[in-house]
């Protein structure tokens, strides 16, 4: 079975568009097979990006697990002064992003292979809808790697499922020294608001 958290995805490519619609933002996007959420926006995405506060105008915002590019471009149409890095495994999702934050002309997304972001980048911010379903130790070394490059007065802002682990998830990151809480519940989704440890 294809997945996709795979680098390069096998599905076979089916172009579609979805329709981003939030209160201060229209976007048409180009998605396609193989890539998270293809046919929708996917109700934890929409829920962490009604949820949060602005993100910080000016510095380097994360999208960590950016698919193609909800999260990246809201972020990037939130705060125009700020370089947001759109990172992915998949490498059809990185395509797909790079080239919606072009037609949304948002040129300060800067979307990469997950490999390929500068070492001395820190982060003033992160945004994730993270794969809960690539594994808890996949899981905890993403977020571990992720969230230590967060600055001192970074936040990250994590969507989960709550029948998929919120709560454990969060327990687990306030013992590993990231103080964490509940920013925000709905449906059947938690906005976890992490501090930088």
């Amino acid at each position: 079975m294809a997945h996709y958290f795979e680098e390069r995805p096998r599905t076979a490519s089916r172009p579609g568009t979805v329709t981003l619609l939030l209160p201060d933002l229209h976007l048409r996007l180009e998605t396609d097979r193989g890539v998270f959420s293809p046919d929708r926006i996917d109700a934890g995405t929409r829920v962490l990006l009604e949820s949060v506060p602005p993100p910080p105008a000016e510095g380097d915002l994360l999208d960590l697990g950016c698919g193609y590019g909800p999260i990246a471009l809201t972020m990037a149409s939130r705060a125009p002064g700020a370089t947001v890095w759109a990172v992915d495994v998949n490498r059809r999702s990185v395509e797909l992003c790079a080239r919606n934050a072009e037609a949304a002309g948002l040129d300060k997304v800067r979307s990469v292979h997950i490999d390929e972001v500068p070492d001395d980048v820190r982060f003033r911010a992160i945004w994730s809808n993270p794969a809960i379903r690539i594994g808890k130790q996949a899981l905890h070394e993403m977020l571990t790697r992720w969230l230590d490059r967060l600055t001192p007065d970074g936040v990250a802002y994590l969507v989960v499922q709550k029948h998929l682990g919120s709560d454990s998830l969060q327990n687990w990151l306030n013992e590993q020294g990231w103080p964490t809480t509940r920013a925000a519940s709905r449906s059947a989704y938690r906005i976890l608001k992490v501090e930088a440890r």
